[in-house]
């Protein structure tokens, strides 16, 4: 219990402290007038509240991520705790705030171009086509998951809700950011950070089991290694590259940059606790982490969801779990694709943005992004889905990487960005050789290659700190 409440009082208070000084490397100009105003359309460049921009934010970037996430990261035991509690503030909070605030400095830019401004057009051809398939992907699995649990709780065949789902799915990408999404938004994450707290309170009050205290053991009842593994199971939460392709809806609507810090750096902090609580739930509910992989074996995430809401809150927990199970992934899905929108029209048009100025061009737009999510989203296409874990922690680390040179650029703190990139990319270069939709190598050959890989990736990035320190210096002389 009190390794718990100590991981919350650092998650609260890396945003009390860490943000500001995040902030303050970046430099913000509350003067400067934000892209909200210098270029409004009324469909994705519109000035909204703060607080609602918030709020929007933690659903894009949140739905069931740091639910389901965190009860598959629970088996590994409180080890769990230390990654979402480190993941989030240095890593996941850094890579949203600055995602969304270069993006605000450049014109609400979207993620690829922010990549080929900084890492080079051809890392920005491969982060194009990684982001649109990232993007189809999670919409694709958040129509079919609600569509199926529509299904099962009303006479409504499978076929109808997939097309009810896709059809507001339509709507919400192609309608100005502040007639579906503005309005809808602040109620669904009242309901997700009310949930939250609900089971947390039911934890500490109701629970007969007390949740445990931090361990590094490898408490993991098929032995999985932590290394690189839980970084990939538990990414809403701790780090996901999903969130930097959802934060530009949310800079192309902020009034103020002074605004980024509680938007970007404050909605992750938010999702971390969420991941916390449901975490903790996983651990706690089922008697320990052979108890909830027997449950994950039987009802998989949703139902031990289920379990947990019905079991801790009666009738109130059910309803808050059928909620939270169909709204928060539409909630994930609906932004998706509008992001997939605003990919691909920069993608294919210089002057994108003033060609989506009314709903009829950006249906347009839309079309080819969403053809193939409807069709992935009627097959059974699992096999493709175990790719996303390792392709969203691509999108985060080379969103790391970007930020990284930009800081480089300015003679900024760059280490704020560079250790958490590193860390990253040692992730994800192990769990490609290592994983069964990788080269499925053996465990230490896999690190072996990951760490050599890593070194080169470093070798780089103190290349990069060289070059961009001598320039400052010819600067100066000159």
């Amino acid at each position: 219990m009190v390794t718990f409440f100590a991981a919350i009082a650092l998650l609260i208070g890396g945003y009390t402290v860490y943000s500001k000084v995040v902030e303050r490397i970046f430099v913000i100009d509350p003067n400067k007038q934000t892209p909200a105003y210098e270029k409004f359309d009324s469909l994705d460049y519109v000035p909204m509240k703060w607080w609602k921009g918030s709020l929007i934010q933690l659903l894009n970037i949140a739905g069931l991520g740091p639910i389901f996430g965190a009860v598959m990261g629970a088996l590994y035991g409180p080890v769990a705790f230390i990654w979402i509690v480190v993941g989030c503030i240095f890593a996941g909070a850094v890579h949203d705030y600055f995602s969304g605030m270069l993006s605000l400095r450049h014109g609400g830019a979207q993620y690829p171009s922010l990549v080929g401004r900084y890492l080079g057009t051809t890392m920005k051809r491969m982060i194009n086509l990684i982001s649109l398939v990232l993007m189809i992907l999670v919409a694709a699995a958040f129509t079919a998951g609600p569509a199926q649990l529509i299904t099962s709780v009303t006479p409504l065949p499978f076929m109808g809700a997939l097309i009810i789902i896709f059809a507001y799915f339509i709507l919400a990408t192609v309608l100005p950011v502040n007639k579906i999404i503005g309005k809808i938004y602040p109620l669904f994450g009242a309901i997700l950070i009310f949930m939250a707290v609900a089971i947390a309170f039911a934890l500490i009050f109701v629970s007969k089991e007390s949740i445990p205290n931090l361990t590094f053991a490898n408490l993991h009842p098929q032995e999985l290694p932590i290394w690189p593994l839980l970084m990939v199971t538990i990414s809403c939460g701790a780090i996901s590259g999903f969130h930097c392709t959802q934060s530009p809806i949310v800079a192309r609507t902020l009034k103020n940059e002074k605004d980024g810090r509680k938007v970007f750096f404050g909605a992750m902090i938010g999702e971390g606790i969420i991941a916390l609580i449901w975490a903790a739930a996983g651990m706690t509910f089922f008697g320990g982490t052979d108890g909830l992989q027997t449950a994950l074996a039987a009802g998989g995430p949703s139902g031990v969801v289920n379990e947990i809401s019905t079991s801790l809150l009666g009738t109130l927990g059910g309803i808050l779990a059928i909620l939270g199970v169909i709204i928060l992934p539409i909630t994930t899905g609906d932004t998706a694709l509008r992001s997939s929108r605003m990919i691909f029209a920069e993608l294919v048009s210089k002057k994108s943005e003033s060609n989506q100025a009314d709903w009829k061009a950006a249906l347009m737009y839309t079309i080819p992004v969403a053809i193939p999510t409807f069709y992935l989203s009627t097959i059974d296409y699992s096999f493709l889905w175990r790719y996303v874990g390792w392709t969203n922690q691509v999108v985060a680390t080379v969103m790391l990487w970007t930020a990284t040179v930009y800081l480089l650029q300015h003679a900024k703190n760059h280490w704020i960005c560079g250790i958490p990139a590193l860390f990253m990319t040692g992730v994800i270069f192990t769990y490609i050789f290592y994983a069964p939709e990788g080269f499925h190598l053996n465990y230490g050959l896999s690190v072996g290659i990951g760490t050599a890989l890593t070194l080169i990736v470093g070798g780089w990035y103190t290349k990069q700190i060289r070059t961009y320190a001598q320039q400052k210096i010819k600067t100066q002389v000159a």
